[in-house]
This record gives structure tokens, sequence and C-alpha cells, in this order.
């Protein structure tokens, strides 16, 4: 029987039936979140914003990104680049090592650093642009972020300094010489590392308020001798006030001034605040304005050109430059702390940013203590007893790099198209080139990024697979977020979601809708507000998705890359080599999820509005007619068991796209479960589905599965049939083709030995089995889904399987791995494969994690072995961290995996997690 839950939610009385009564419920959480009764949980719910208000919004880098790109051929890499960034004031945003801004990003705090050998100050994490690098863009030094609560209470954050000169110009030079087929040059390969000669360098930030951080920075030397270090700790204004925009509130141009061991920031908006440092540092100050000496010749003080410019402190501590204003007065200002530090020896320096000139005492110290056991506190009540340390160290780093992640991003693109009063007018070819069409879009908001280096700026898809994970620790932040891309300030007037910075208008993947259910979800399934106001927001694009992407009406879809970026032969956002259209088996795949995910939205809301109803009728129809076109239409391969994509060319001719990719395992995402006590307590809606099985049958029989379990009827609707599911996961399973011992590779390892090429007239390409970087030139950066282990698509399979498994239950079975002879349940292999995932990060039986690949400082060295990477992707084979390497979005996912593996039940207790064994 079934029960009612309080908040009017069906709830299954066992494990055996959950899901199949409540479609909207997928993974099977729970509301799974910390206890209300923590002090960080009541931060949230009493003033979660005002909290929030302060975080770690400075990102990593500004520079080389397209806001800052004025060029006349819009190259973003080399118009303002590493070597500009200490000079030039950024338009758009700041950046800075492990800092923390207003949400405004009014008044910035950051560090520097100088080893006395450097020709410049650190400030900023060096490394190499989309053309420099040999694979595209990549960070050249190692920092993590280890802690961060969800109001930024307590964070912590940690960077290795070399003690020799860092190497920059040998990091470009070598990679440089270096062609695709090569490994990259990293740091560690050039030696400044060898006998451990670097400051480990870890900064902690607690609040005593919420506009009042309490700050310490532990430095030590972990080299073999005695060594120097300068350190600064630094505050500025980000520069509003040299664009010609004065009349636009929050615009104004602030002061610095220095009063004792104190620099007093005023601005009109922010108010005053104080930056307090221990009575052993020196404040100096300059301005936050571009060096237009060194970057265009100018004369200080003459033409515009500032005295003491924006580099002004770096000149003065390295060269002894007069760069300082001597009256101690400006937008930029620094404490100058020069530390002999003994080997093995750790000294600290103590700040305080505040509103109420609150000052380093005892009132310092408590709060570094309380809100480390605040905290401890958090991160215990969200973990599970059964997640043994090793998983909890993982889930939290991982949680850590995901709030550290939100960053201020601020773009106005009609502004930016054309140029600021007092700025440099832009190129004339910008009216015809890159975002015209999005003038509407102006955005100046805190949002969580991808990497808050390689990628520092938003994308849509990794937004919402990032959202999913995020609301385990802020579920207000992950709704908001959501909510935030389908604004009108977003949202395209014509229904589409922004992709990301360097072409707004760039096709990804529908998963919007899924992201805001598991968010529904997570947070305990009773926010319907939420639900039906983006439900609102996402007809809107659901219609821009049939109107543009669907060329002939057919239900079969054309939506570019999608997300899988190098993954097929062709670039398919790309026009085609030859004449025709590319049916793709993902985009139409990804639509069937998305028509999905909106009829469990409509179900859900039919029970407190009945009109919804008729909405969840509408998406069960389109859903069957789009599983029937996938059905019908030629994608699925008989012969191979396998969706493919299809081109269709103008002849009529259809010709298979045979690469064995994720393209043709997506559809098994499209799935959900539906039961009898959904079906009497939505009476109209149930009467719709009768009529379209009885008029309809040849379109519902595509997606209609009917399976008795404990009793109770329970339906399947799928896009894969149960028998063409077995076809798939014997290819999927199999670990000569997709399966990895670390997840479901991109691309299956059968064409290493046997490439596919694409033969069309005069055209030919080929694809083959790329299991680390890419060597395609298709696209730039470090886009390749040929092979490695990609986060996100393993997660929508491993939800699928989980949803088959409650359809069929522990009697329906599986090879797995395909050809083994081991039989397991479809629940057993969904948390075999998180198991695999999860297994990235921990030890193996050699004590090794092999997302720290090749290099075996990581390995061996116990100071290095525990600070954990999240890598963009994973090599296919060995499980080595590939592509962006600090804490990529939606690799966080593994925290779910950890959590779900570990969940509770509402009524059977807790679920014995899977074993998770020592790796072989």
């Amino acid at each position: 029987t079934q029960e009612p839950h309080s908040r009017g939610v069906t709830v299954a009385p066992s494990r055996r039936l959950l899901g199949m009564d409540r479609s909207h419920d997928a993974t099977g959480d729970l509301k799974m979140r910390p206890s209300d009764g923590t002090t960080e949980s009541r931060r949230l719910a009493e003033d979660g914003h005002g909290w929030r208000r302060w975080g770690p919004y400075l990102a990593e880098r500004a520079w080389g990104t397209v806001r800052e790109d004025y060029s006349e051929n819009g190259t973003a890499w080399e118009y303002f680049s590493h070597d500009d960034a200490r000079s030039r004031a950024f338009r758009w945003n700041e950046d800075g090592l492990g800092g923390l801004s207003d949400d405004r990003q009014i008044l910035c705090f950051s560090w520097a650093f100088w080893n006395g050998r450097d020709p410049i100050l650190k400030e900023r994490i060096f490394g190499l642009t989309g053309n420099e690098g040999n694979h595209g863009e990549d960070a050249k030094e190692y920092w993590w972020y280890l802690d961060s609560t969800p109001t930024h209470s307590f964070m912590r954050w940690r960077y290795w300094y070399p003690q020799a000169e860092f190497p920059y110009a040998r990091l470009i030079d070598e990679n440089r010489m270096r062609n695709k087929y090569e490994a990259e040059y990293e740091l560690l390969d050039t030696g400044t590392f060898d006998e451990d000669r670097y400051w480990d360098i870890e900064a902690t930030y607690a609040k005593a308020a919420k506009d009042d951080y309490c700050i310490r920075l532990c430095v030590t030397n972990r080299g073999p001798e005695t060594a120097d270090l300068d350190v600064l700790p630094t505050m500025w204004f980000r520069n509003t006030w040299s664009w010609g925009l004065d009349d636009v509130v929050g615009y104004e141009r602030g002061q610095l001034h220095v009063s004792g061991q104190q620099v007093i920031a005023d601005h009109p908006v922010l108010g005053r605040m104080f930056l307090t440092a221990d009575a052993v540092a020196r404040p100096i100050v300059c301005d936050n304005d571009t060096n237009a000496a060194r970057l265009f010749g100018l004369h200080p003080g003459e033409d515009d050109a500032p005295v003491f410019p924006k580099d002004g402190i770096g000149d003065h501590v390295i060269h002894g430059s007069a760069s300082i204003n001597p009256d101690g007065v400006g937008t930029k200002a620094a404490f100058w702390h020069h530390l002999s530090v003994a080997p093995g020896q750790t000294v600290e320096v103590r700040l305080r940013l505040s509103r109420e000139n609150a000052g380093i005492d005892e009132s310092w110290v408590a709060t570094m203590r309380d809100r480390e056991a605040d905290a401890e506190e958090f991160y215990g009540a969200l973990t599970p007893a059964t997640v043994n340390g090793e998983q909890a160290m993982v889930m939290r780093q991982a949680f850590a790099g995901m709030l550290w992640s939100k960053q201020f991003f601020h773009y106005d693109v009609e502004r930016w198209l054309d140029g600021d009063p007092a700025g440099p007018p832009p190129p004339e070819g910008r009216r015809n080139g890159r975002n015209k069409e999005w003038r509407h879009l102006n955005n100046a908001d805190v949002i969580s990024m991808p990497d808050t280096w390689e990628y520092p700026w938003y994308a849509t898809w990794d937004l919402a697979f990032h959202c999913v994970a995020l609301a385990h620790v802020d579920s207000d932040f992950a709704k908001r977020q959501l909510l935030m891309m389908c604004r009108e300030w977003f949202m395209h007037p014509n229904g589409q979601l922004p992709a990301y910075e360097w072409a707004f208008g760039d096709v990804n993947p529908p998963v919007h809708a899924w992201a805001a259910l598991r968010v529904f979800e997570i947070d305990g399934g009773a926010d319907y507000a939420f639900l039906e106001r983006i439900m609102h927001k996402l007809l809107l694009n659901f219609t821009w998705w049939v109107n543009r992407k669907d060329a002939d009406g057919n239900n079969v879809f054309q939506g570019g890359f999608l997300g899988l970026d190098n993954i097929g032969p062709i670039d398919r956002s790309a026009q085609l080599p030859v004449a025709g259209v590319l049916e793709q088996a993902d985009g139409t795949a990804w639509m069937a999820m998305y028509c999905l995910n909106l009829l469990e939205m409509s179900m859900v809301l039919s029970e407190h509005d009945e009109t919804y109803e008729d909405l969840a009728s509408k998406f069960y129809e389109h859903f069957a007619y789009i599983a029937s076109a996938l059905h019908d239409r030629g994608l699925w391969d008989d012969e191979d068991g396998f969706y493919y994509d299809v081109l269709r060319h103008a002849s009529g001719e259809r010709q298979l796209v045979k690469a064995r990719s994720m393209v043709g395992l997506l559809p098994l995402a499209a799935t959900t479960t539906l039961g009898t006590a959904t079906l009497n307590k939505l009476p109209r809606f149930a009467a719709n589905l009768r009529w379209f099985e009885m008029h309809k049958p040849q379109f519902a029989k595509n997606i209609m599965h009917t399976h008795e379990l404990g009793g109770s009827e329970g339906r399947l609707l799928a896009v894969v049939s149960p028998d063409r599911m077995v076809l798939l996961l014997r290819r999927m399973l199999d670990e000569t083709e997709f399966l990895s011992p670390h997840g479901i590779r991109a691309l299956s390892r059968f064409h290493h030995d046997h490439p596919f090429e694409l033969r069309a007239g005069e055209f030919s390409a080929t694809v083959d089995y790329e299991p680390a970087e890419s060597t395609s030139g298709l696209f730039g950066g470090n886009s390749n889904w040929r092979g490695p282990v990609w986060f996100p698509v393993n997660y929508l399979l491993i939800e699928s399987l989980q949803r088959y498994a409650r359809y069929f239950g522990d009697d329906f079975t599986v090879e797995h791995p395909f050809g083994s002879g081991t039989m397991r349940t479809l629940a057993e292999i969904a948390d075999e494969l998180s198991m695999r995932l999860v297994g990235l990060f921990l030890e193996d039986r050699n004590g090794r994690r092999p997302v720290h690949g090749a290099y075996d400082k990581f390995h061996t060295d116990p100071v290095w072995h525990s600070m954990l990477p999240f890598h963009e992707y994973f090599h296919g084979d060995t499980g080595a961290g590939l592509g962006a390497s600090h804490q990529t979005g939606w690799t966080g996912l593994v925290a779910n995996l950890i959590l779900n593996a570990n969940r509770v039940d509402a009524d059977a207790g807790a679920i014995a997690p899977p074993a998770w064994p020592t790796r072989q």
C-alpha cells in the first residue's frame, strides 16, 4: 500500500519499489542534506544572502577572456595576455590568488608573493593560452581548494610556489615545440620542485560576522635551507571609473588610505572597510590604473598616464622604483611582509578585513577556532556514517572546489559591442562578429563556473550539473542559479539559453529541466514554487528547441555538437562537408529526455494544480513521437545493436555514421518509471494516456512497457526498449569497448584497432580511439570526447541503470563485465560503475590514486598525495586526470556518487553501500 507523504509526495514503502510511483525521483535521493540544527545551516536559513555577501568570487584568471578582448579579429588570448595583466586595468572583473570579494566585486582581496628571483610578483596563476599549449589552454601551477562552507564562513586554499625563479619562458617554449602527439610539459618536469625547494602556502578565512573576515596565511619552507619570501596581502577597488560611466551607481571611484597598521577603504556604495595587519608589515599604496607608460609608451603624469599605476607595488618591491604613493593614498594597497624561514619552519601572517574596525585579538583566535568547528559539524551532518575517511576526504574537497568556483561574472554584451564612452572603441567588424545577436544579455552576478582558470565563465549545461552537486550543501543557491539562466536578461527572447561567452549562440544539451528536478528532490521535494517558476521558463526553451533544431518537423533533432565536441568524424556545429542534414541520435535522445523531465515536472505540479495534467499529457505524447522517430527513422543499427547519427544526403540517401560513441549510449538516459498510484492521483492524465494507447498504438508501443513487481504493476517509459537496452549494455559493459576501469569511455576502444572512416563523395574523415588528449583539430582548447571518461554523461547513464533497475527488480541480471560470466542486477552494475568513478580519487592497492597520473611525487610524497585535483575528464585506460585541472564543476558529481552509494531510505533505514574494494 502507498502512504501519502506529509508534503504530498507518494513514497514507496521499500527500496525495491522506490521510484515506481515517484516519477520525479529518478535517483533515490531522499532528503539528504545537513541537519537543520547545525550552526552553518542556521546561517543559511536565517540570512543566506547576507552571509554569502563576501566569498571567493575573485577569478583565478580574467586575462584572455572574451570580455577583455577588443581586438579586430577576436583573438582574446593574444589581445590581453598574462604579461599585460599585471599592468593593465581589467574592464569587467578582477583576478588574483586565493582571493575574495563582495558579491558586486567592488572591493577585492588576494595574495601576492615574491621569492626574490622572479622578474614579477606572483599575483595570479600562470598558464598557457589556447594557442601556446600543445593541447590547448593549460594552467601550469599547483593549487587546491581544501575547504569551504556554503556561506564561506570558513575556507581554506593551498598553493605551492617554487623558491627558484619561476620558469615562465621555459614552459612556453617547451610546450610550443611539442606537437599534439606528445605529452604536455608540466611545472614538475622543469625541476623547480627538486629537493622540495618550494613554499607550501595555506590561506584560511573565517567570518566573525557577515562583513568581518579573519585571515591567516601559513607559510612553510619545504626546502633544505633557510629561504626568504615576500608576502603581500593586497586589497584594491575594481576599476569602474576608467570607462566614462561615473553616472552609474556603483561605478564611482573609491579610495584607500593608510592609517598606522591599517588600510581603510571608503566607497560610496560599499561604505567603509578596514584591513588590519599584525605589527611587522609595511603598508604600500598605488592605483588600480593601467600603466600606460609601460604598455603604450606614455609619460607618467602626462597624457592621463598615472604616476602610481597598477603594477607600482610590484615594481617597488622588486626594483625599488618610486612607483608607490608616499602619501599612502590610492585604490590598491598591500602590506609588505618580508619573511626569513628556516627549513621545515612555518610562519604565520594574520589579518582582518572588517566593517567594524575589529582587531587581531582574542576574538580573531576564537573566530578561527569556532568557524572550523562549524565546518566540521556541517560536513559531519552531511556525511553518512557508512562513508569511510578516504571517501569523506574526496567528498569534502569536491564540495570545497565547487564552492570556491563561485565567481563574479560581469558582461553587458551591448556595452561590450558598442564600447564605453572613455574606453577603446571596438572595431567596426565586432558588430557583425561574436555574440552580436545577444545584445539583451547583461550579467553582473555570482555564478558557478566550470573552472576558475581555464573556464572562468559560465557554461549553461556545465552549470546544470554543478547545481545537482551544490544542492546538497546549498540548495537555495543551486535553485537560484538554475532560475538565473532562465531570466530575461540571460535567456534569449527566442527562448535559447546562453551557452558560454565565446559563443552564446552555441547549442548545449538541454539538461536544465533534469537538473531542476534533481535539485528539487535533493532539497526535500517541497519547493513547488521553484519548480513551477522554472517550468514556465523551460517551456519557452523547449519550444525554441522544437522550432529551431527539428529541421523537417519529423521529431529528429540536429542540435550541433551538443557539448560532445569532437566525438565524431566531422564538426557537428559547422556546415556539413556535403549537401544534406545530420540527424543526431544524441540530439534526439536529449530532446526525449527533456520531454520526460517536463512530464515529471508536470505530474509533480499536478498534485497541487490540476491544470498541469494537460501539460503532462502533452509531454507524454511528444515523448512518444520523438521516441518513435528514434526507433523508426534508421538511427538504430540492428547489425551492431547500436544507435548512430545518420547523414541524410540531399539525394535522400541515408548513411549511418558508424562511430561507436557516447552518441549511441545517450538514448538510455531518456527513461523513467510510472506507477499505478501516480495514475490514480492524476485521473485526467491517466484518461489521456489510455486514449493515446488506444488510438495511437503505433507510437505508444515504442515507449510504454509494463511489468509486475512486488504485486504492483509498473510502467517503464523509455526510448530504449528492454531488448535494445540489453544489446546496448553488451557494448557499454564490454572492457574491449566502452567499459574502462574508471567508468564509461566516450568512444569505444574498438576504434583503437578499427578506426571508423566516413566517406561521402570526395570527402573523408576518420575517428579513432584517443584515451587521453585529442590530436584532432576539429575543436580548439582541450576538447576531447574521443575516449576519455567524462563525469556528466557517466552520471546520467548510472541514473538510467537505476531507473531500469527499479522497473525490473532484482530478478533481472546482465553479464558484467561482458564476457566475464558474472551476472549482476542493474542496481549492482550502477553501484559498481559509481565505484569505478569514485575510485579515480581513492588509493589503489599500491597506494596510488589514478587521478594523479604518472607523476610519482603525487603518489609518494605524503604532502602531495592527498591534494586532489578534480579534472575535466580522465584517461580512458589509466584514469589520469586531463583537461582543466582545478575543480571543474561537473566532476564535483563525485560527491553525489558517494552520497547516493550511502543513501538512506526513509522507511528501510540505512542501505548498505556497495563494496568498494581495493582497486586491482
